[in-house]
């Protein structure tokens, strides 16, 4: 941490809607950042963000301007999936030490596989809000398993609502985090697009199952939006000497260790606002020390793949081997567009 003569980070936000003030939970909580400005397509909001915060601060209507005059070292960037990567490349170009965007990475893979080629030619910082990471719960969660307290895991069960990209993105980046970051080989996914959604200016489907073979062996299935879902969101994890059932935030269903029948996990309780807490201090944290971050984009990018390997899958109609082809744009929308007999 910078000491008390040290200069602040320079702060902007690109986007002043409903996300924002929920980072400004983080923002607020780190004393090495001062906002410069605020950025919104509707100045009203942002002039209304600016009010509601007590910001003295410029505001933008245009972004671009932004980046020229205030020039931040850091930007929170907080706008629909497909202003994710012209909004970073931008960024980068500035000269921004880091951004932190909204998830999903894009909605096409080959942009995602952009994004990451700037941040690693840049240097920049990039990190996607899998906020759910810093839940005490989902901490806890890791550290017994790399306890061995589960045993070796051998599958995990996935949900999710809505739809693969949106939401299905937090509930891979879990499961990718009790399974040490480990990579998958191979997966095969359905999607069902009798009827579809639109999210954020995205086409999705309305349900979709998956399985996903990952490389150390541990094998999973995926549920996102299904019928009869017996959990809401999160994973179900089960090793060789027990199991463990933990949602999205880190609350705790069913656990139980075979040869312990009276064992119940520690009692942790949730600190208000610690996710956007952690999402801040560990970006900051990290533009400090050149640690990856724990919301690193190469983390984004792995659990990204697996979503688009699932859709390459419904639409070949068959099991998909990673890595994938790097110049997949988004295989669903070629579904939905060339619908097959």
């Amino acid at each position: 941490m910078p000491d008390s003569n040290s200069s602040p980070y320079r702060l902007a936000i690109i986007g002043c809607g409903k996300r924002a003030r929920e980072h400004m939970v983080g923002v607020l909580a780190d004393n090495r950042i001062q906002i410069c400005s605020l950025a919104d397509t509707i100045p009203e909001s942002a002039t209304q963000f600016a009010a509601d915060f007590s910001l003295d601060v410029p505001v933008y209507s245009r972004y671009q301007e932004l980046l020229e005059k205030e020039k931040p070292d850091v930007v929170i960037v907080t706008l629909w999936t497909n202003l994710h990567l012209p909004v970073f490349r931008d960024c980068a170009a500035a000269g921004v030490k880091a951004v932190l965007s909204e998830k999903p990475m894009s909605a096409r893979w080959n942009e995602c596989r952009e994004m990451a080629r700037i941040a690693e030619e840049s240097g920049s910082i990039l990190t996607f809000c899998h906020q759910r990471r810093f839940a005490s719960g989902n901490l806890l969660a890791r550290e017994l398993i790399r306890d061995g307290r589960f045993g070796t895991i051998q599958r995990m069960d996935l949900f999710s609502f809505r739809h693969l990209l949106d939401c299905g993105t937090h509930t891979v980046d879990q499961a990718l985090s009790f399974n040490n970051e480990t990579p998958a080989n191979w997966v095969q996914g359905v999607v069902d697009i009798s009827e579809t959604i639109e999210w954020f200016d995205v086409r999705a489907e309305s349900m979709a199952l998956g399985f996903i073979h990952f490389d150390n062996g541990v094998q999973a299935t995926f549920r996102v939006g299904s019928r009869d879902m017996d959990m809401w969101s999160g994973v179900r994890i089960f090793g060789d000497k027990g199991f463990l059932e933990v949602g999205w935030d880190g609350d705790y269903r069913h656990c139980h260790i075979y040869n312990e029948p009276d064992w119940k996990p520690p009692v942790v309780e949730a600190v208000p606002g610690e996710q956007m807490i952690g999402v801040i201090k560990n970006a900051i944290d990290c533009l400090e020390t050149g640690e990856e971050p724990e919301l690193s984009y190469r983390k984004a990018l792995r659990a990204s793949e697996i979503l688009f390997a699932l859709y390459e899958s419904a639409r070949r109609r068959s099991a998909v081997e990673l890595p994938i082809n790097p110049n997949i744009g988004n295989p669903l929308f070629d579904l939905l567009d060339h619908p097959q007999g």
